[in-house]
């Protein structure tokens, strides 16, 4: 039998293909929702359908934070309503951590884990997943880097 991936590495592979379509070169991110190994919706960093990119238009920078772009957490998320598509109790795949605001968009939905690629930014997403019974794990650079699963 040959040697195959886990379903949280080809998912993982899968957001970071997401995040190759990402309009803010500042950091690209992708996001993937699955519940029952079955691909819900995707998301990555970009401006507000219709609107200029930052690889058009430049960064539109606040407080040292491009504000032009929509997170690909919220923008996964937001394509899922849109198609009308039930995600309470999904997975979400990042290849970076939430930042706060998409944690608790992330939380609000009904996610129940978040599996992030590497650590960006806010320690606040550990203590509050806990909290709230949320699973929170790490895969590739941040496991390496000792952001285990919480």
């Amino acid at each position: 039998m040959a040697n195959r991936s886990s379903w949280d590495h080809y998912f993982m592979d899968i957001a970071r293909q997401v995040a190759s379509r990402a309009t803010c070169d500042r950091k690209h991110v992708g996001a993937l929702l699955v519940r029952d190994r079955t691909i819900l919706s995707t998301g990555y960093n970009g401006s507000i359908r219709g609107a200029e990119h930052c690889d058009e238009a430049g960064h539109m920078m606040e407080n040292g934070h491009c504000v032009r772009t929509v997170h690909a957490e919220a923008n996964a998320i937001i394509q899922a309503a849109k198609n009308g598509v039930r995600i309470d109790g999904a997975t979400i795949y990042t290849t970076a951590s939430p930042c706060w605001p998409c944690f608790k968009l992330i939380a609000n939905s009904g996610c129940a884990r978040i599996v992030f690629g590497e650590f960006y930014r806010d320690q606040r997403i550990f203590e509050y997943a806990a909290k709230l019974g949320i699973e929170l794990s790490a895969l590739g650079e941040a496991a390496a880097s000792g952001r285990a699963a919480v």
